[in-house]
């Protein structure tokens, strides 16, 4: 999993076991350097556009440290269902249910639930109020 980080995270908040963290905005120098002396990151994942804003000082601090750092486009609203859940409404479709019969079994909206079977590889999520990104 990576976790997020925004502008306000503390660095204290972030798994000292993290591998890799994706930046949701520029972050300042001395917070990403506390966290990466902190984790031992090997991958920052980030927007494009927040690469383009990341200062020389930071990108060559992580250059220096051996942290890779990994620009991809990731559009979209994070859901904010459970996993289970999410496997739930998978798990009775392929049981061949309609979607009403889901959206009654399980709650969740009609159009969520043909969203989440028309887009089922999904790589980001809401768990435990935060943003997590599955890879």
């Amino acid at each position: 999993m990576r976790y997020p980080v925004y502008p306000f995270t503390r660095p204290e908040s972030v798994p000292a076991d993290a591998d890799s963290i994706h930046l949701v905005r520029p972050v300042h120098h001395a917070v990403l350097a506390r966290i990466v002396e902190k984790t031992g990151l090997k991958e920052i994942y980030l927007a494009e556009s927040c690469a383009r804003r990341l200062s020389r000082k930071t990108r060559r601090f992580l250059e220096e440290r051996g942290v890779q750092l990994v620009a991809k486009k990731k559009r979209g609203r994070v859901l904010s269902l459970s996993l289970e859940k999410i496997r739930q409404i998978i798990g009775l479709h392929q049981d061949d249910k309609t979607l009403r019969e889901i959206q009654a079994q399980t709650g969740v909206p009609k159009s969520t639930v043909h969203y989440l079977i028309k887009y089922a590889d999904r790589s980001k999520i809401r768990f435990q109020g935060k943003t997590v990104h599955l890879e």
